[in-house]
């Protein structure tokens, strides 16, 4: 059976173009989605025509004042009225967001990645916003080793940008979701990435930023995490580069400097340091080969590990620093060992 306030409350997104004050007044107003649509005289569209539409794709509708919706975002200032669900959303206790710049450099990019694999092997949800850069980086790194989850500044049924298609269908594969306050068809407008980052942040415990220039919807995440009281993380860079003059404005506000994903482990309260993080080596081909290497000649320097290896530098690094991390190998004077 349809529930009559979800097919109002659809209808009305649609008509209204997911129009938050508009909505929000109309439910002020007439107390129910139901009584706001028969009220309003609205001719199109038509209810259950788009409501089968949600259906036909597979596409959850939950709104504000129902059990499933996630209770934190309940909370923030300016929750959502209701929200768009492809797959899954964040289960569990500690769920953190990480965020940066669209124009991430190779390093951040790694990081951010680094961080996200680390952190999701731990079975801490990672949140994102699909966008190229950090948020790429983010949700790959995450899928190496648990799940993550795309908010979207677009329908669900059109993530955003079209380059990342695949990497939104890898998300569903694996058991993540897609998540948004517009109704399917929704069109990327600029207005909408900045206000779903108060849904990327307000989902989450923490919020880590990577690469935040001075101008960066990155930083209104961060103001959307200070309102909402979420702990706030970001991750230092050169001094100068124009990608870190936003991080370390927050960094001199009082925002948390961390450099490692075992510091944010720490901090987070998941001692880290007196913890193996056990990361599925399966899945990660580079980092086997690496393990044999070291396994067959005791120990071996970095420049040693790439050239047996035959892979790329940034690839080698980010494959031993995972493997450091992951209590796999020990760093040595002379090289690396076998822990």
């Amino acid at each position: 059976m349809v529930n009559s306030e979800q097919l109002f409350y659809n209808a009305l997104a649609v008509a209204l173009l997911s129009d938050y004050k508009k909505l929000a007044k109309l439910k002020e107003k007439h107390g129910s989605w139901s009584s706001a649509w028969r009220d309003g005289g609205y001719g199109e569209p038509n209810p259950e025509k788009e409501f089968t539409r949600l259906k036909t794709a597979g596409i959850k509708l939950i709104l504000r004042d129902e059990p499933e919706f996630p209770r934190v975002l309940k909370e923030i200032p300016l929750p959502p009225l209701a929200i768009y669900l492809k797959g899954n959303l964040p289960a569990g206790e500690t769920t953190v967001s990480v965020v940066g710049t669209r124009k991430a450099t190779p390093e951040g990019e790694e990081i951010a990645y680094d961080f996200s694999r680390v952190l999701a092997s731990r079975g801490i949800n990672i949140v994102s916003g699909l966008a190229m850069g950090i948020d790429s980086a983010a949700h790959k790194g995450a899928l190496k080793t648990g799940r993550t989850y795309a908010v979207l500044g677009t329908g669900v049924d059109n993530p955003y940008p079209h380059l990342n298609k695949k990497l939104a269908e890898d998300i569903l594969a694996k058991g993540g979701g897609l998540i948004s306050e517009y109704p399917p068809g929704s069109v990327a407008f600029p207005s909408r990435f900045l206000e779903r980052n108060r849904i990327v942040s307000g989902l989450s415990q923490a919020v880590v930023l990577i690469e935040a220039p001075k101008r960066s919807g990155s930083l209104a995440t961060a103001r959307f995490a200070l309102e909402q009281n979420r702990d706030i993380f970001v991750v230092p860079g050169p001094a100068g580069h124009t990608n870190y003059r936003g991080s370390h404005s927050l960094i001199r506000a009082g925002a948390r400097l961390v450099s490692s994903p075992e510091e944010l482990l720490e901090d987070l309260g998941l001692n880290a340091k007196n913890e193996s993080i056990n990361l599925p080596m399966e899945n990660i081909p580079e980092e086997n080969v690496i393990l044999e290497l070291v396994r067959s000649n005791g120990t071996l320097a970095i420049d040693e590990i790439i050239e047996l290896a035959k892979l790329d530098t940034s690839l080698a690094l980010r494959a031993v620093s995972g493997l450091v991390l992951a209590g796999k190998l020990k760093e040595k004077p002379n090289g690396y060992q076998i822990s």
